[in-house]
């Protein structure tokens, strides 16, 4: 990828179209936002992916996700903890909490940051 400045940020052409990065969201998406929706979006993936192979009836998952930075050193993202709400039927808790330690160790954005910032998943069935 390549990113050129503009007046308040930076911007970058994809294939699905351009992305604007700013620090200030009036302008593109902030950086941790970037971040926080790799982690999140890679983990839901990769849950939808487990779930099926697992043979798991589901409709839907939907992420909440909640940041914590340290304002003291550079804001840095400390922690980013993913809820999930999946809604189907039929579903067992313990399937659900194996197909998220599978998606632990295979999604490759939560592996990226694994030691430098705290990843945590809850789940709720719907």
């Amino acid at each position: 990828m390549k990113f050129t400045m503009k007046e308040n940020g930076f911007t970058t052409d994809l294939p699905y179209g351009t992305l604007d990065v700013s620090g200030n969201e009036e302008h593109g998406f902030r950086p941790y936002q970037l971040l926080t929706a790799s982690i999140a979006v890679c983990s839901g993936g990769v849950l939808r992916s487990v779930m099926n192979k697992m043979r798991l009836s589901f409709e839907d998952i939907a992420i909440e996700t909640e940041v914590v930075r340290n304002e003291q050193k550079a804001n840095r993202v400390e922690k980013i903890h993913m809820h999930f709400n999946i809604t189907g039927s039929d579903l067992d808790e313990k399937k659900i909490h194996k197909a998220l330690e599978l998606t632990r160790k295979n999604c490759s954005m939560v592996q990226s940051v694994l030691g430098s910032i705290e990843v945590t998943e809850t789940f709720q069935l719907n």
